[in-house]
């Protein structure tokens, strides 16, 4: 048994049965601590996911826990509603003895899940059924809170997705320019300027009513689903530290930015990078199948300018990074942000080529 923590202590803080049989580390997540835990009830064993929240980096745990507890609380009674089973197609929050979401030893805080059996999640895409599943169970996450209120949520990361903001941190990133490296990258800066129209279709779309305030789940990549053993099937949505209000354009946007791309999000060599139209569709479908009622006809037409703003984003995020120093993304080598950033501008070149096309599949 793991010995990190104090787990006999910890674990007898939650509503479980039964005694502490095992607790080891679990996964391959680098936020939060996670582990396995086996409660041994009358010989039978149970399973739960104990996580210690990383509060260095979501400052207001209480908040955190509330947009989950609200998150998770909606998503069981539609999943109820619609003769669903919650305890695999959802996140179901363990409460403390006392009720609570979350418990505080004092010096880290705690929460517990229900443990999703013969399960499985992925670093990795091992053939396109995976891309498609994990459309299929964000699409499902979509249509669970299509009808939740998303403006009960604390914006954990203030203006993540306002490409408007980004913008304007990018521009004063040019303006200081406080490592002397504006010049060499005069070219991306430029690329960056000629598209800056872009930055407010979405965010616009939102302030206006266009389209609605939607939750959104802001890390959606194939590790954060749940696939099942037998069936390989999406089944439940996990991680939901990043929940927030915004537009499901963004979700689905940031599939297509990461899952679409033909090499690495850092590859130097910008030759081999290529926006795969195929697996765009192949996300298109599984996505639509399963959203069904909870997207209006406007947030439709808009998916695919949700995949260029997200990539136009991300790589603006990146050369911004680039020009203050490499001070937010972890970098391994020399112009390492700056290979992202070429990446993602050459996706959005390539997205934009084939924009139509795009669109089309969506109609």
């Amino acid at each position: 048994m793991n010995n990190e923590f104090a787990f006999q202590n910890i674990v007898g803080q939650f509503q479980v049965e039964g005694t502490l049989a095992d607790c080891e580390r679990y996964g391959e997540g680098h936020i939060n601590d996670t582990f396995k835990v086996t409660m041994d009830d009358a010989g039978k064993c149970v399973h739960y996911i104990l996580q210690r929240i990383n509060n260095r980096l979501f400052t207001d745990v209480a908040k955190l826990m509330r947009n989950i507890e609200l998150v998770t609380d909606f998503c069981r009674k539609s999943v109820l509603a619609r003769g669903g089973d919650p305890m695999r197609e959802c996140l179901t929050l363990i409460r403390t003895k006392d009720g609570q979401a979350y418990c505080h030893d004092g010096e880290n805080y705690f929460r517990m899940y229900v443990f999703i059996e013969n399960a499985t999640t992925y670093q990795a895409v091992r053939d396109p059924k995976d891309f498609y599943e994990s459309a299929v169970a964000f699409g499902s996450f979509a249509n669970l809170l299509a009808e939740f209120d998303a403006s009960q949520l604390y914006e954990v990361l203030p203006d993540f997705h306002n490409t408007k903001v980004r913008y304007a941190n990018f521009e004063a990133a040019v303006q200081k320019d406080a490592c002397g490296r504006a010049k060499e990258v005069a070219s991306e800066i430029e690329w960056v300027n000629a598209h800056k129209d872009l930055c407010g279709k979405l965010v616009d779309a939102i302030a206006s009513g266009e389209i609605p305030l939607r939750v959104t789940h802001n890390d959606t990549k194939l590790n954060n689903v749940m696939l099942d053993n037998e069936t390989g099937k999406g089944i439940a949505v996990i991680d939901l530290d990043t929940v927030m209000p915004g537009s499901l354009c963004y979700d689905f946007g940031d599939s297509i930015r990461f899952g679409c791309n033909s090499a690495a999000e850092d590859e130097p060599d910008a030759g081999k990078v290529h926006f795969v139209f195929d697996l765009y569709k192949t996300y298109l479908d599984g996505y639509l199948s399963a959203v069904g009622e909870g997207i209006t006809q406007r947030e439709k037409e808009l998916l695919p300018w949700g995949a260029v703003l997200m990539t136009y984003e991300c790589g603006m995020r990146f050369l911004t990074d680039y020009l203050e120093g490499d001070v937010y993304f972890r970098t391994h080598r020399p112009g390492h942000n700056l290979d992202r950033a070429h990446t993602q501008f050459k996706l959005v070149d390539e997205m934009l080529a084939c924009f139509e096309k795009m669109q089309a599949a969506v109609k």
